[in-house]
């Protein structure tokens, strides 16, 4: 089956790099989000990063005109119903997904395929809202999308072998390398990586160490190409509660308890690089 034409539901971080990547590979994308002026401006910064890309050399020169023309912005989600592939990449919330995938069920063809961008809630209850279970499927990107090479490829229960054979081969159609996970809470990357953050935010609750300090333990001492509060403010400091919170209750292990400092972050509304401040200030920057 050759996918030419993908919508990418959700114009924020996330969504803004998978569409680049699938425009950058020459398919056409359809960019939604509840209003079109999100995704419009998703669009200018996709065009505003490669053309400094361009001034710099590291991409070739018109890449910022191919990408930009390949990508069209919507408010509408009826503007989708011809697409040849949908990845969703909204709010990281069970009830917000599935609110979606019954509108999606009943606007999109029976055979059209509907991949969660999710990095941690169940694709098998996801699934389950649907007519069409056999065609939902995980296709986990990691951030910054357009730049990381790896793609988790999580068939839920219902997930036909037709599916997930589809999503592994249009991954590697636009440049990436994918693995096949089976479903569980975090699946691989973030079962491992999401803990070693809240390890770190409970070592800076209990006063062990500053932040700088502990980023700077984790670069020189592990060899982490990043510390894990800088991770942590780029991935989205409510990104991480979140998938905290789901390996915590999915497992019911309380090695995944959300160090509190992680909530209190949250509450206070210190999100990392997106709202200008997490673990480190970005607002001067």
């Amino acid at each position: 089956m050759e996918i030419n034409k993908v919508a990418v539901l959700g114009a924020g971080t996330m969504g803004m790099g998978i569409a680049w990547t699938f425009a950058g590979a020459g398919k056409k994308v359809v960019l939604y989000d509840i209003k079109k002026e999100f995704a419009d401006k998703a669009i200018e910064r996709i065009g505003k990063g490669l053309a400094k890309a361009e001034e710099k050399g590291q991409v070739p020169a018109g890449a910022k005109d191919f990408v930009v023309a390949n990508i069209i912005a919507t408010g509408t989600l009826e503007d989708i119903v011809d697409v040849d592939y949908v990845v969703e990449s909204v709010f990281e919330n069970m009830d917000v997904k599935k609110d979606l995938y019954a509108k999606l069920d009943a606007l999109l063809p029976a055979a059209t395929i509907i991949a969660t961008n999710t990095s941690s809630l169940s694709i098998t209850e996801i699934a389950a809202i649907t007519k069409r279970p056999d065609k939902v499927v995980g296709m986990h990107f990691f951030n910054p999308a357009n730049v990381m090479a790896l793609i988790e490829v999580i068939p839920a229960i219902q997930t036909s072998e037709e599916t997930v054979d589809i999503t592994l081969e249009l991954s590697k159609a636009i440049g990436k390398k994918p693995i096949k996970v089976k479903e569980g809470p975090g699946f691989v990357v973030n079962r491992i990586l999401i803990p070693g953050m809240n390890e770190a935010a409970f070592i800076l609750y209990e006063g062990l160490a500053t932040v700088e300090d502990i980023d700077k333990a984790m670069k020189l001492g592990a060899g982490w190409p990043m510390g894990p509060f800088t991770l942590c403010d780029l991935v989205g400091v409510d990104i991480a509660l979140e998938v905290c919170n789901t390996l915590y209750n999915e497992s019911g292990d309380s090695k995944y308890r959300p160090a509190p400092i992680l909530k209190q972050m949250v509450r206070a509304g210190y999100l990392g690089r997106k709202t200008g401040r997490g673990f480190y200030d970005y607002s001067a920057k």
